[in-house]
């Protein structure tokens, strides 16, 4: 079994996660602006909706402004975050797979229960000739100590198994 080739892809601000943003806020805004439109008056709920309407705006606007910027790696075995000159091994998940955009999320190692966790989307038009090797590294989980000598056999049968 051959595993993923090494890969570096760049990973910054995405225009694909801000428009995504945006247009669930503005979903957010229609509905709050239909429902104060047909309440006969308006109270509290109303002001507390506008008030929760606005907040999300500005913390979905505030974390799209402060996304991660820097440089993900896989040397073969482990990856990597760069970023601010510090690189960092941790483990990829993936969250979303748009064929051309994806979401995941990166832990840092060996704790990641330690806050080291970062959401990186990744779009294949940064750099285009390394996206599917990002792809093939990314879901190259395949673990050589998983089926030692044969242990198990396609099919989820054990060759140690007796019938």
């Amino acid at each position: 079994m051959h595993s993923a080739p090494s890969v570096t892809y760049p990973v910054g601000r995405s225009r694909f996660a801000g428009l995504l943003a945006a247009s669930l806020w503005l979903a957010g805004v229609a509905v709050t602006a239909l429902w104060s439109h047909q309440a006969p008056s308006l109270d509290w709920r109303h002001g507390l909706a506008l008030a929760v309407v606005l907040g999300s705006g500005m913390v979905a606007a505030r974390s799209w402004w402060a996304a991660a910027e820097g440089e993900l790696r896989w040397d073969g075995q482990h990856w990597w975050w760069s970023a601010s000159g510090e690189s960092l091994a941790g483990v990829v998940t993936v969250a979303l797979d748009l064929q051309g955009r994806m979401l995941l999320c990166w832990c840092g190692e060996p704790a990641p229960s330690a806050g080291l966790r970062q959401w990186l989307w990744l779009e294949r038009g940064r750099q285009p000739e390394r996206w599917d090797d990002l792809r093939r590294a990314v879901y190259s989980r395949a673990r050589t100590d998983a089926l030692t000598d044969m242990d198990a056999l396609p099919g989820g049968e054990s060759k140690t198994a007796k019938p």
